[in-house]
């Protein structure tokens, strides 16, 4: 949606491809021409090299622009479409060779003299690599997707008995997001700030970077809030990150836009990975500077020159920006449990400094296959503080039904005072936010554990208008089919609630079945891990709600279950 925007403003006509489940998503509906890739799950469409060259082909496209995933820091992609004469809208693919891998980047981050995290510099061959770097280093360290980015493909390790489960997980969720599975390893710092600095150059040897982002607002090493600039860095350090990153970009002959990833710690940085593609938190470094950075990338990916300099892009700054990620997730007591689903009702805010990037509309649905990101609400002000006080009421004013989404945790991250001090880390999320009393609701009817149905209605008492919420029995009459099946379903939940401890384990959400822990027969613990579910690309594990011995097991490995399907039974 935000390349077929810009597109359409320069007067370039787009092509979208889908899969299945995407035959009639937004960006199909909105670009010029649409064509089918087939398939359901990412490996059978948008990680389908052949049926992407077809659709290049049918379609006579000169220019592909990958997006933020699957193909974007994908060098074979690249080198295939430009050897057919198509431009790629990114850098060479040399440089996604060198610094998509995350790997050699770090030595090309050397040799641009930027500090790297300890870590290692060539793919891990076995999980004794790992214990040797762990006892060598200290633990915890973090087993990394070479070839991935945004948290995907990324497990912390806290001591040696987990090390080989958490590298074959780190495998299975960088090979079905980015199509490879090779990994690396690096020490995990104690409290670090993430920041990076957003670049761009040409094919005229021009670089320049552009703003700096604080993403330190993470659960599950991934985003939920972003800034531009970096707050609260000390005197020179946005620019010597900037220089950094500059001089690294032009050690692998780097153009088109590309963000270089620091951790922050005790006034020191260090070089983490290089992203060779345009990322999903860029609006903000657009809204402070007002460059719209996909025509730049356009225009590169033409031979054009960059149309300002380095001291021309750093005086256009102006103000603070924030983005919040709004995704389908569940944020109840802190656990962010996929929630994928269709959402009923979509209403977006508006006002001075807000703007809504989404990729779904009301009656739209966010499937479990992919990336689960609804969304994202970006919003300027004149500082620091306007801006979150304009987040804070866009994201009030936005109402989404049908699904859960993380907008409550956003809304606990902006209104606590280590936010607005920048105390937080990449750790504060989930280890210092209590989150424990947020109840996230779908918007729609829910019935209580007495039966009784929850309502939404509107009073008026003495002429002064009451929003209120009741709760009355299920009723009969026009309607009822529906309402009496959201009631059943809600008293579902509530049930499986009550019962928590009963020995049946059941699917929090729609998913895959990747792996199974135990097998019939087997003596388990409270808490103990039984499997492995997958849902929107996480890995999550379903433990055993009180000790005993595996009963029955029904399900496999590869099934698809729902929200409340039984996987195993403990007596």
């Amino acid at each position: 949606m935000r390349v077929i925007r810009t597109a359409r403003e320069m007067g370039i006509a787009t092509v979208a491809v889908y899969s299945e489940l995407d035959r009639n998503a937004l960006h199909v509906r909105l670009a010029d021409e649409a064509f089918a890739l087939g398939g359901t799950t990412a490996a059978e469409s948008y990680l389908k090299t052949d049926a992407i060259i077809d659709a290049i082909k049918r379609s006579g496209a000169d220019a592909v622009h990958p997006g933020y995933g699957f193909f974007s820091e994908n060098a074979d992609f690249a080198k295939t479409i430009t050897d057919m004469g198509v431009a790629f809208i990114g850098p060479p693919p040399a440089a996604i060779v060198e610094m998509g891998d995350k790997v050699s980047s770090r030595k090309a981050a050397l040799r641009g003299g930027a500090p790297i995290v300890p870590g290692t510099t060539e793919f891990l061959k076995s999980a004794d690599e790992i214990l040797k770097f762990g006892k060598s280093h200290g633990w915890p360290v973090a087993i990394k997707a070479a070839f991935g980015g945004g948290g995907r493909g990324m497990k912390v390790v806290h001591d040696e008995k987990s090390v080989q489960e958490a590298m074959d997980s780190a495998q299975r969720e960088s090979k079905a997001f980015f199509g490879r599975d090779e990994i690396y390893v690096e020490k995990y710092l104690s409290w670090p700030r993430h920041i990076e600095i957003q670049l761009v150059g040409d094919t005229h040897g021009n670089v320049v970077w552009v703003s700096s982002r604080d993403c330190s607002a993470q659960r599950r090493h991934q985003k939920l809030i972003e800034e531009a600039p970096a707050p609260a860095l000390p005197a020179g350090v946005e620019e010597e990150m900037g220089a950094a990153a500059v001089k690294a970009a032009k050690a692998v002959g780097y153009f088109n836009a590309g963000t270089v990833e620091f951790i922050y710690q005790d006034e020191e940085f260090f070089f983490l990975e290089m992203n060779t593609r345009l990322q999903v938190e860029h609006p903000v470094t657009e809204l402070i500077t007002g460059i719209d950075l996909v025509e730049w990338q356009i225009r590169v990916a033409s031979g054009e020159k960059l149309p300002m300099t380095q001291e021309q892009v750093l005086a256009a700054r102006r103000g603070h920006a924030i983005e919040v990620r709004i995704n389908a997730e569940n944020p109840t007591a802190g656990k962010f449990l996929p929630s994928p689903g269709t959402i009923t009702k979509l209403t977006t805010p508006d006002g001075f400094g807000v703007r809504f990037d989404g990729g779904y509309e009301s009656g739209d649905t966010v499937s479990q296959y992919y990336d689960n990101l609804i969304g994202k609400l970006i919003v300027w002000g004149k500082d620091r503080e306007t801006a979150i006080a304009r987040t804070i009421r866009a994201l009030e004013e936005t109402k989404i039904e049908g699904l859960h989404t993380t907008i409550q945790a956003d809304l606990a991250i902006l209104r606590h005072p280590d936010f607005a001090a920048t105390k937080h880390s990449t750790k504060w999320v989930e280890e210092t936010l209590d989150l424990s009393k947020i109840i996230s609701t779908t918007g729609e009817t829910q019935a209580n554990a007495e039966g009784l149905v929850e309502k939404n209605t509107v009073v008026e008492v003495n002429g002064k208008r009451f929003d209120v919420k009741v709760w009355v029995p299920p009723f009969a009459g026009a309607g009822a089919g529906a309402t009496n099946t959201k009631t059943r379903s809600a008293s579902r939940s509530a049930s499986q609630s009550a019962t928590a401890a009963s020995g049946t384990v059941t699917a929090p959400m729609q998913g895959t079945v990747i792996k199974l822990l135990v097998t019939e027969g087997q003596v388990v613990a409270e808490g103990d891990a039984v499997l492995v579910l997958e849902a929107m690309k996480m890995e999550n594990q379903i433990q055993a709600d009180k000790a005993g011995t595996i009963k029955k097991i029904s399900c496999k490995a590869g099934d698809t279950v729902g929200s409340g399907d039984v996987l195993l039974v403990i007596e």
